[in-house]
């Protein structure tokens, strides 16, 4: 017994001597750099490195750290692509391998702040002091975690939210040639998530440097920077940073839809927050990660672009989603931008990312240059959850609105002939005109979904026909001005209500009670010859 005693004795004493005992293990691999060039540094004997592991490479001449991502793992060799000065790297200096993949730092303090993709602030307002880290690769939840999208995200364009709805979760695409309003479109939506919730990240890739400040002023100007992170790779930035851009502002994001408002992770009690991320655009990080690729000696495929880019972006968009209650009923919406040209749809990075989205809103040159402000093309333009992401009286005035649009295009086309027409015809393109119209909008000035129902309301029952054409946006402008100011309680339940009962015979005689005021007021203001020429 004494031998066992003595034994455990002994045991105990080894035990808590070797607790006091601490020793720091070096487990990095360091080699030297073989070949450095167009911002690719290769590197042999790092043979434990992982495919996107960040590797630091020291420069002999400053003694200064530059890091760079692992991408290529060939038999002798790392392929690693390099962020910041990559000058400062020449051939036999010092890169080490990390242990952990490509992080960046987030968290609330980065909200209207404007970063680069290694999330370092780039306006010169300060350091951002964060305690979280995530990476930028990150597998998208499984169908067990998510929800069917159900809650309407507005844009506040009454062309989109009534008939290409958004909803909390989804992933539409803005598709259309260059300068039609596709960057204009994004930043609606960021304006109107003003006091809904939402934190919004707003990534430039590619752009010119001037016009990222614009946007941020833009949005500085309207209150909107407040709930805004802007991620910017611009032009003038390798193609590296361009390439993580998109997944750095979906790394920021996913720190919001993953935690509540005290940074701890969401669940059931602590909701998770709502996101709206808009990668403008994904076509310029195509072109980034082809340059990349191709430097890397990776075989280009279709169009020179090698046939990873479409795991790339459904990688990338897949993040985004709705949350089941479990895990805090978050969301991140996501809204790529494409830039095709001379509207071609069927090119490959097109054709990619419309496969992956869940509906795209197609913007068209000829409708931007007739004056059809936001330009949608209603016959490709499409939405796959639809209704569900529309409130019940929205859905209602909203209906017939796309039929409507698409009979009036079709009767445009035999009335160029100038053969006579019958009433009922002459009656369907003037009420055609009217609607057409009645979707202008002009650039940052988002209307709130009760306006666009009171908007749509009176154009679908026939108040706008007897007005000359151009009558039609003022009418509008002052009746939803009326509304706002004298009408709040209407508007309130008009938001959540359907039109019918009660309610619809108070919206009645309020439009016919506006109506009656605004013909009498401008009767003088419209010219005789305003109908004739219109309709020619």
């Amino acid at each position: 017994m004494s031998e066992t005693i003595d034994a455990q004795s002994i045991a105990r004493i080894l035990a808590g001597r070797l607790d006091t005992l601490s020793a720091v293990v070096d487990t990095q691999e360091v080699s030297q750099v073989d070949e450095v060039g167009d911002g690719i540094a290769r590197v042999s004997g790092l043979r434990n490195a992982m495919a996107g592991e960040l590797l630091e490479f020291k420069s002999s001449d400053t003694g200064e750290t530059v890091y760079g991502l692992a991408q290529n793992l060939d038999r002798d060799e790392v392929g690693a692509v390099l962020f910041g000065e990559t000058a400062l790297i020449v051939e036999g200096d010092e890169c080490r391998t990390t242990g952990r993949v490509m992080d960046i730092p987030v968290g609330r303090s980065m909200l209207g702040r404007v970063v680069n993709p290694l999330g370092e602030p780039i306006d010169g307002l300060g350091d951002i002091r964060t305690t979280h880290r995530r990476p930028i690769e990150f597998k998208a939840p499984g169908v067990i975690d998510r929800t069917p999208v159900c809650e309407p995200l507005q844009t506040g364009l009454l062309a989109v939210d009534s008939m290409i709805p958004i909803g909390r979760g989804q992933r539409e695409l803005i598709i259309g040639d260059r300068k039609t309003g596709k960057t204009a479109i994004a930043i609606d939506a960021i304006l109107n998530q003003r006091g809904k919730g939402v934190i919004c990240i707003y990534v430039a890739i590619g752009q010119k440097a001037s016009t990222v400040a614009n946007i941020r002023e833009t949005l500085s100007r309207r209150h909107a920077l407040d709930y805004t992170v802007i991620v910017s790779a611009t032009a003038a930035d390798s193609a590296p940073l361009q390439y993580i851009a998109p997944m750095a502002g979906a790394a920021i994001g996913e720190f919001f839809m993953y935690n509540g408002k005290d940074g701890k992770p969401a669940s059931a009690e602590n909701p998770g927050g709502h996101v709206l991320v808009i990668y403008d655009d994904l076509s310029k990080q195509a072109v980034a990660y082809r340059q990349m690729s191709l430097t890397l000696r990776r075989p280009p495929g279709r169009e020179a672009y090698p046939g990873d880019i479409f795991y790339l972006h459904s990688r990338l968009l897949e993040r985004a989603c709705k949350l089941s209650s479990e895990h805090g009923s978050g969301s991140m919406t996501a809204l790529p931008i494409i830039e095709t040209q001379d509207g071609d749809v069927s090119a490959y990075i097109p054709t990619n990312v419309i496969s992956i989205t869940d509906g795209q809103i197609y913007l068209q040159s000829d409708l931007f240059f007739q004056g059809q402000r936001p330009a949608v093309d209603v016959g490709i333009s499409v939405s796959r959850v639809g209704g569900a992401a529309q409130t019940k009286a929205m859905k209602q005035v909203a209906g017939n609105l796309r039929l409507d649009l698409a009979s009036y295009q079709e009767l445009q086309g035999f009335a160029q002939f100038g053969s006579d027409l019958d009433a009922t015809t002459q009656k369907q393109l003037t009420h055609g005109s009217r609607m057409t119209e009645l979707l202008k909008q002009p650039r940052f000035k988002p209307f709130d979904v009760a306006e666009q129902i009171v908007a749509l309301y009176a154009g679908n029952e026939g108040y706008l026909d007897d007005l000359p054409l151009s009558q039609v946006l003022p009418f509008r402008d002052e009746l939803l001005e009326q509304m706002r100011n004298s009408f709040g309680p209407l508007m309130a339940r008009l938001r959540t209500q359907k039109i019918e009962g009660d309610l619809k015979d108070r919206l009645d005689q309020t439009l016919r009670d506006f109506k009656a005021q605004y013909t009498s007021k401008h009767a003088a203001d419209a010219p005789a010859a305003d109908v004739a020429a219109e309709e020619s």
